[in-house]
């Protein structure tokens, strides 16, 4: 006679006693023959590789595959008691499908962000520009954001869930964010096309016209620009006005820097004499590009005097300021050892004044009038 207990015979407790024996035991030795197989096999043959990315894969696969080995170690078992109803077969049918794609999507998950720090660790530091190490982060969230989606509207759509109304539902929302937040979205697509396009870059001294700031850069976000002035104060520019402004880079293609300055000189005085005198005072400046040309231009005929146009060649762009200084101070000492004027601005004044006038106007200057 069959032992029956809570109505299951003596064979049907068997074969559940066996399925969790299988579970058991994959839980406890799952982990140490996924590290077996992934550590003694598969890492052997990686190391063959001249690349690093299968390590990450591997480390990628690690977790996932001792979860599927659970998740399969516990369908098996439970396929093997065919006493259970056919009701309790679609409910574990749906629920073994959600455990699998649990574990798919786990996976996918994981790679997405292991392929961005291999990369970034790997790839990115290696390469000329840093414009890769700045979008990283926002591909990332791009990515996961997106496989995020999709593995929403499957399992939706496993369980018979119609989605139309939730896209739809979605793309309202979507446009309704987008308006509310158009100047944010205009900055981030701005600060995606200046580090495409790479009109300066970090440690350049850029000039933008329209804002009037003037400064180094120190960083380029997605959403601003931050350019620390002369004065060290910190400016936080929105990307939107710096796309739609002239920019200036002081930096680019190289830090050698033509600066200039308009001298005049009195008419009369000896133009080569007054061009040399300007030329020598310039070189002998401190800072002044030796190998570069010198200029001294004569431009115009001012209203009060001759105009020269100085023009020279420093290496960086950092000590403008300091050289208008010396250049000035060198200039304005050489032309007055060369005894040539630098006349000031004159205006000279012609009153008209008729005959029967004159007795009048004695009589004013003397004060009797």
């Amino acid at each position: 006679m069959d032992f029956v207990f809570l109505g299951l015979a003596d064979e049907q407790w068997l074969n559940i006693g066996i399925s969790l024996l299988i579970v058991v035991a994959t839980v406890i030795l799952g982990r140490w023959l996924v590290k077996l197989v992934l550590d003694r096999g598969l890492r052997r043959l990686v190391r063959k590789t001249s690349t690093t990315f299968d390590d990450a894969l591997l480390d990628t696969l690690r977790g996932p595959l001792y979860m599927l080995a659970v998740v399969l170690a516990f369908d098996i078992s439970l396929e093997r008691l065919s006493f259970l109803s056919e009701s309790w077969a679609e409910w574990l049918g749906d629920l073994f499908y959600v455990l699998y794609f649990i574990v798919g999507l786990i996976f996918a998950w994981r790679f997405v962000i292991n392929f961005f720090n291999w990369y970034g660790r790997e790839i990115a530091v290696h390469t000329e520009t840093d414009l890769d190490e700045q979008l990283f982060p926002f591909f990332r969230r791009v990515a996961l954001i997106i496989l995020g989606s999709i593995a929403l509207i499957t399992l939706l759509s496993h369980f018979d869930v119609d989605i139309s109304a939730l896209v739809a539902t979605l793309g309202i929302g979507s446009l309704a964010i987008a308006l509310a937040a158009k100047d944010a979205l205009a900055d981030t697509i701005s600060g995606f096309l200046i580090m495409i396009d790479r009109p300066f870059r970090i440690g350049d001294r850029v000039q933008i016209m329209d804002l009037d700031t003037w400064g180094d850069v120190l960083d380029i976000g997605l959403r601003s620009s931050r350019i620390r002035a002369r004065d060290n104060r910190m400016v936080i520019v929105p990307n939107s006005l710096i796309a739609k402004s002239l920019v200036v880079n002081y930096s680019y293609p190289n830090d050698e820097y033509r600066l200039q300055v308009h001298i005049g000189v009195a008419y009369g005085t000896d133009l080569e004499l007054a061009r040399k005198t300007m030329i020598e005072a310039v070189k002998n400046v401190d800072g002044v590009l030796p190998d570069r040309k010198v200029e001294a231009l004569f431009l115009e005929f001012g209203d009060s005097a001759l105009n020269f146009r100085v023009r020279w060649w420093l290496d960086s762009y950092v000590d403008t300021r300091r050289m208008f200084d010396r250049v000035n101070t060198a200039v304005y000492n050489a032309l007055n050892e060369a005894g040539i004027e630098m006349p000031f601005p004159q205006v000279d004044v012609h009153h008209k004044i008729d005959s029967g006038d004159v007795g009048r106007l004695s009589d004013v200057l003397r004060g009797d009038g």
